[in-house]
């Protein structure tokens, strides 16, 4: 069993940065494959980007590509979102997922999913 909590997320103005984190229990964390997702008022849950188990494996939604970028700490059982250069269409709740044999864009095979950390972006 895995507990995701997800921290970092607040109001920023179009074209500022936030960083969010994830924050894993559990002792297999280095096996999963991470995922953040977000879902915006009125829209489905839409993928953002991923991350394989040793970092080595990196994915991205076109829509944040060249301006999030995605990263994992084994040793400290958390995994970063770092957002620059964000616009208000990037306002959403940002899910924390893990997968014990998954590292891709498909919510469904996603196992553990955290509560969620709302991002605004003003404009």
């Amino acid at each position: 069993q895995v507990q995701l909590v997800e921290s970092g997320g607040g109001l920023v103005q179009a074209g500022g940065s936030l960083r969010l984190s994830c924050a894993a229990s559990g002792r297999t964390f280095s096996r999963y494959g991470m995922g953040w997702f977000r879902q915006a008022p009125g829209k489905e849950r839409e993928f953002v980007a991923a991350i394989g188990w040793s970092g080595g494996t990196t994915l991205y939604a076109d829509s944040v590509k060249g301006r999030f970028s995605i990263s994992r700490n084994n040793a400290q059982k958390t995994v970063s979102l770092r957002m620059d250069n964000l616009k208000p269409e990037d306002t959403a709740v940002y899910y924390c997922a893990a997968s014990n044999d998954y590292t891709g864009r498909n919510s469904v095979r996603y196992d553990y999913w955290g509560q969620g950390t709302q991002v605004t972006v003003s404009s």
